[in-house]
Protein backbone atom coordinates (compact mmCIF):
# COMPACT_ATOMS: atom_id res chain seq x y z
CA UNK A 1 0.00 0.00 0.00
CA UNK A 2 1.31 3.34 -0.65
CA UNK A 3 1.48 5.66 2.04
CA UNK A 4 3.63 8.74 3.40
CA UNK A 5 4.79 9.01 7.01
CA UNK A 6 4.29 12.00 9.75
CA UNK A 7 6.39 11.60 12.95
CA UNK A 8 5.94 14.23 15.50
CA UNK A 9 9.33 15.05 17.11
CA UNK A 10 8.56 18.09 19.09
CA UNK A 11 7.14 18.69 22.39
CA UNK A 12 8.58 20.12 25.42
CA UNK A 13 9.43 16.12 26.67
CA UNK A 14 9.00 18.45 30.60
CA UNK A 15 9.09 14.91 32.47
CA UNK A 16 12.56 14.32 30.92
CA UNK A 17 13.21 17.23 32.31
CA UNK A 18 13.25 19.14 28.90
CA UNK A 19 15.85 17.21 27.38
CA UNK A 20 16.02 16.32 23.01
CA UNK A 21 13.64 12.98 23.20
CA UNK A 22 13.81 12.09 19.96
CA UNK A 23 17.67 12.04 20.11
CA UNK A 24 18.13 10.07 23.17
CA UNK A 25 19.54 7.16 22.14
CA UNK A 26 17.97 3.17 23.29
CA UNK A 27 20.56 0.18 21.60
CA UNK A 28 22.93 2.68 20.49
CA UNK A 29 20.04 4.54 17.86
CA UNK A 30 18.55 7.72 18.59
CA UNK A 31 14.61 6.82 19.08
CA UNK A 32 13.84 9.07 16.10
CA UNK A 33 16.13 6.96 14.13
CA UNK A 34 14.79 3.78 15.06
CA UNK A 35 11.59 5.12 13.89
CA UNK A 36 12.28 6.45 10.94
CA UNK A 37 13.66 2.63 10.22
CA UNK A 38 10.64 0.92 11.01
CA UNK A 39 9.20 3.39 8.11
CA UNK A 40 11.20 3.30 5.41
CA UNK A 41 8.91 2.52 2.94
CA UNK A 42 7.43 5.47 2.74
CA UNK A 43 7.00 7.19 -0.09
CA UNK A 44 7.45 10.78 1.46
CA UNK A 45 8.26 11.42 5.27
CA UNK A 46 7.70 14.10 7.78
CA UNK A 47 8.98 15.27 10.25
CA UNK A 48 7.44 17.68 12.64
CA UNK A 49 9.71 19.66 14.64
CA UNK A 50 13.24 20.93 15.33
CA UNK A 51 15.90 19.92 12.59
CA UNK A 52 18.22 17.53 13.57
CA UNK A 53 20.78 14.67 12.05
CA UNK A 54 18.77 11.64 11.14
CA UNK A 55 19.53 8.32 9.47
CA UNK A 56 17.71 9.08 6.29
CA UNK A 57 16.90 12.14 4.17
CA UNK A 58 13.56 13.42 5.62
CA UNK A 59 11.16 16.43 4.91
CA UNK A 60 10.92 19.26 8.04
CA UNK A 61 7.92 20.82 9.09
CA UNK A 62 7.20 23.67 12.37
CA UNK A 63 3.37 23.69 13.65
CA UNK A 64 1.87 26.53 13.64
CA UNK A 65 2.07 28.40 16.23
CA UNK A 66 5.50 26.80 17.13
CA UNK A 67 4.51 24.38 20.66
CA UNK A 68 1.04 24.67 19.42
CA UNK A 69 0.49 20.82 20.56
CA UNK A 70 -0.11 17.60 18.49
CA UNK A 71 -3.21 18.60 16.43
CA UNK A 72 -1.19 21.41 15.02
CA UNK A 73 2.14 19.30 14.56
CA UNK A 74 -0.17 16.88 12.86
CA UNK A 75 -1.54 19.15 9.85
CA UNK A 76 1.44 20.67 9.48
CA UNK A 77 2.98 17.26 8.57
CA UNK A 78 0.00 16.27 6.69
CA UNK A 79 0.49 19.47 4.68
CA UNK A 80 3.39 17.46 2.88
CA UNK A 81 1.95 14.45 2.19
CA UNK A 82 0.03 13.13 -0.71
CA UNK A 83 -0.18 9.54 -0.67
CA UNK A 84 -3.73 8.11 0.15
CA UNK A 85 -2.61 6.89 3.19
CA UNK A 86 -0.39 8.98 6.53
CA UNK A 87 1.34 6.94 8.56
CA UNK A 88 0.99 9.21 12.29
CA UNK A 89 3.55 8.18 14.59
CA UNK A 90 5.39 9.66 17.43
CA UNK A 91 8.94 10.14 17.47
CA UNK A 92 9.80 7.94 21.15
CA UNK A 93 8.85 4.44 19.88
CA UNK A 94 11.59 2.22 20.59
CA UNK A 95 9.98 -1.16 19.47
CA UNK A 96 8.39 -0.05 16.36
CA UNK A 97 9.20 -2.05 13.84
CA UNK A 98 8.38 -2.54 10.12
CA UNK A 99 6.36 -5.44 10.27
CA UNK A 100 3.57 -3.39 13.02
CA UNK A 101 3.73 -0.73 10.47
CA UNK A 102 2.89 -3.48 7.42
CA UNK A 103 -0.32 -4.57 10.49
CA UNK A 104 -1.87 -0.89 10.54
CA UNK A 105 -1.65 -0.81 6.65
CA UNK A 106 -3.30 -4.09 6.35
CA UNK A 107 -5.47 -3.57 9.14
CA UNK A 108 -7.41 0.13 7.36
CA UNK A 109 -9.59 -2.70 5.26
CA UNK A 110 -12.42 -0.29 4.90
CA UNK A 111 -12.15 2.17 7.84
CA UNK A 112 -10.73 5.71 8.37
CA UNK A 113 -7.95 4.51 10.49
CA UNK A 114 -6.05 1.53 12.21
CA UNK A 115 -4.83 2.05 15.66
CA UNK A 116 -2.41 0.05 18.24
CA UNK A 117 -4.18 0.14 21.63
CA UNK A 118 -1.63 -0.70 24.88
CA UNK A 119 -2.25 -3.67 27.54
CA UNK A 120 -5.03 -1.73 29.27
CA UNK A 121 -7.14 -1.21 25.54
CA UNK A 122 -6.15 2.71 25.27
CA UNK A 123 -5.80 4.08 21.83
CA UNK A 124 -2.62 5.09 20.72
CA UNK A 125 -3.51 7.76 18.08
CA UNK A 126 0.31 7.92 17.44
CA UNK A 127 0.82 4.50 16.16
CA UNK A 128 -1.70 4.98 13.66
CA UNK A 129 -2.51 4.68 9.66
CA UNK A 130 -4.84 6.96 8.83
CA UNK A 131 -7.05 7.73 5.32
CA UNK A 132 -5.60 10.89 4.42
CA UNK A 133 -9.20 12.04 3.33
CA UNK A 134 -10.96 12.01 6.52
CA UNK A 135 -8.10 12.86 8.49
CA UNK A 136 -7.73 16.17 6.54
CA UNK A 137 -11.37 16.75 7.13
CA UNK A 138 -11.49 16.71 10.57
CA UNK A 139 -8.89 18.77 10.45
CA UNK A 140 -10.82 21.78 8.50
CA UNK A 141 -13.70 20.60 10.99
CA UNK A 142 -11.90 21.45 13.94
CA UNK A 143 -10.05 24.42 12.53
CA UNK A 144 -13.12 26.28 11.31
CA UNK A 145 -15.24 25.37 14.86
CA UNK A 146 -12.09 26.24 17.25
CA UNK A 147 -11.03 29.33 15.24
CA UNK A 148 -7.37 27.22 15.00
CA UNK A 149 -5.54 24.58 15.91
CA UNK A 150 -3.57 25.54 18.88
CA UNK A 151 -3.71 23.37 22.14
CA UNK A 152 -6.50 20.99 20.41
CA UNK A 153 -6.17 17.28 22.15
CA UNK A 154 -5.59 14.48 19.77
CA UNK A 155 -9.03 13.13 21.16
CA UNK A 156 -10.86 15.59 19.00
CA UNK A 157 -8.91 14.83 15.96
CA UNK A 158 -9.79 10.85 16.16
CA UNK A 159 -12.97 11.14 18.07
CA UNK A 160 -15.18 11.22 15.02
CA UNK A 161 -13.20 8.88 13.11
CA UNK A 162 -13.53 4.90 12.51
CA UNK A 163 -10.78 3.44 13.81
CA UNK A 164 -9.84 -0.20 13.60
CA UNK A 165 -7.75 -1.26 16.32
CA UNK A 166 -4.70 -3.42 16.72
CA UNK A 167 -3.45 -4.29 20.05
CA UNK A 168 0.11 -4.62 20.48
CA UNK A 169 1.65 -3.50 23.80
CA UNK A 170 5.55 -3.73 23.11
CA UNK A 171 4.88 -1.73 19.31
CA UNK A 172 2.57 0.59 21.57
CA UNK A 173 4.83 1.54 24.54
CA UNK A 174 6.74 5.20 24.23
CA UNK A 175 9.17 6.57 26.28
CA UNK A 176 7.64 9.45 28.42
CA UNK A 177 9.70 9.77 31.21
CA UNK A 178 13.72 8.24 32.14
CA UNK A 179 11.80 5.18 34.20
CA UNK A 180 10.97 4.27 30.47
CA UNK A 181 13.90 4.65 28.52
CA UNK A 182 16.00 2.78 31.32
CA UNK A 183 12.84 0.04 30.79
CA UNK A 184 13.36 -0.04 26.91
CA UNK A 185 16.85 0.24 27.20
CA UNK A 186 16.91 -3.38 29.27
CA UNK A 187 14.37 -4.97 26.98
CA UNK A 188 16.49 -4.29 24.03
CA UNK A 189 19.23 -6.77 25.90
CA UNK A 190 16.91 -9.49 27.06
CA UNK A 191 17.97 -12.87 25.68
CA UNK A 192 15.11 -13.15 23.07
CA UNK A 193 16.03 -10.01 21.46
CA UNK A 194 19.46 -8.63 21.70
CA UNK A 195 20.78 -10.52 18.70
CA UNK A 196 18.10 -8.87 16.55
CA UNK A 197 18.29 -5.98 17.74
CA UNK A 198 22.43 -5.36 17.75
CA UNK A 199 22.46 -6.83 13.91
CA UNK A 200 19.57 -3.80 13.19
CA UNK A 201 21.51 -1.44 14.66
CA UNK A 202 24.43 -2.67 13.00
CA UNK A 203 22.86 -2.33 9.94
CA UNK A 204 21.70 1.02 10.40
CA UNK A 205 25.00 2.05 11.35
CA UNK A 206 26.73 0.57 8.23
CA UNK A 207 24.06 1.94 5.68
CA UNK A 208 22.75 -1.75 4.85
CA UNK A 209 19.68 -3.16 3.69
CA UNK A 210 20.08 -6.51 3.84
CA UNK A 211 17.67 -9.46 5.35
CA UNK A 212 20.55 -11.63 7.20
CA UNK A 213 20.33 -15.45 7.56
CA UNK A 214 21.11 -14.99 11.70
CA UNK A 215 20.88 -18.74 12.36
CA UNK A 216 22.75 -19.50 9.20
CA UNK A 217 25.36 -17.36 10.11
CA UNK A 218 25.80 -18.76 13.72
CA UNK A 219 25.33 -22.35 12.44
CA UNK A 220 28.68 -21.49 10.13
CA UNK A 221 30.46 -20.06 13.34
CA UNK A 222 29.68 -23.04 15.38
CA UNK A 223 30.83 -25.11 12.62
CA UNK A 224 33.96 -23.29 12.24
CA UNK A 225 34.86 -23.04 16.24
CA UNK A 226 34.22 -26.48 16.71
CA UNK A 227 35.83 -28.44 13.98
CA UNK A 228 38.53 -26.15 13.07
CA UNK A 229 39.70 -23.23 16.04
CA UNK A 230 37.75 -20.94 18.06
CA UNK A 231 38.94 -17.89 16.51
CA UNK A 232 38.27 -19.18 12.82
CA UNK A 233 34.45 -18.26 13.52
CA UNK A 234 34.57 -14.65 13.23
CA UNK A 235 37.25 -14.62 10.19
CA UNK A 236 34.73 -17.04 8.84
CA UNK A 237 31.58 -15.08 8.99
CA UNK A 238 33.99 -12.29 7.92
CA UNK A 239 35.14 -13.89 4.93
CA UNK A 240 32.21 -14.93 4.15
CA UNK A 241 30.75 -11.24 3.86
CA UNK A 242 33.78 -10.04 2.14
CA UNK A 243 33.03 -12.90 -0.75
CA UNK A 244 29.38 -12.21 -0.57
CA UNK A 245 30.26 -8.32 -1.64
CA UNK A 246 31.99 -9.36 -3.71
CA UNK A 247 29.98 -11.35 -5.88
CA UNK A 248 27.66 -8.49 -5.75
CA UNK A 249 25.87 -8.48 -2.21
CA UNK A 250 22.20 -9.71 -1.31
CA UNK A 251 20.63 -12.69 0.50
CA UNK A 252 21.55 -15.18 -2.48
CA UNK A 253 24.94 -13.82 -2.68
CA UNK A 254 25.21 -14.50 1.46
CA UNK A 255 23.63 -17.53 1.56
CA UNK A 256 25.82 -19.10 -1.36
CA UNK A 257 28.99 -18.36 0.42
CA UNK A 258 27.70 -19.07 3.92
CA UNK A 259 26.82 -22.79 2.09
CA UNK A 260 30.11 -22.90 0.68
CA UNK A 261 32.46 -21.97 4.25
CA UNK A 262 29.66 -24.91 6.24
CA UNK A 263 30.41 -27.43 3.78
CA UNK A 264 34.09 -26.72 4.03
CA UNK A 265 33.98 -26.85 7.64
CA UNK A 266 32.07 -29.70 7.49
CA UNK A 267 34.92 -31.58 5.13
CA UNK A 268 37.21 -29.91 7.55
CA UNK A 269 36.09 -31.86 10.57
CA UNK A 270 35.58 -35.10 9.19
CA UNK A 271 39.12 -35.19 8.77
CA UNK A 272 39.82 -35.56 12.05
Amino acid sequence: MTYDAVILAGGAARRLGGVDKPALRVGGRALLDRVLGACRGAGETVVVGPRRPTVRPVRWAREEPPGGGPVAAVDAGVRGTTAPVVLLLSADLPFLTGETVQALLTGLGQADGAVLTDPDGREQPLVAAYRAEPLRREIALLATEHGGLGGLPLRLLTGELNLHHIPHATASFDCDTWEDITTARARIREHGHVLEEWIAAVKAELGIDLDVDTAALLDLARDAAHGVARPAAPLTTFLVGYAAAQQGGGPEALADASRKAAALAARWADEE
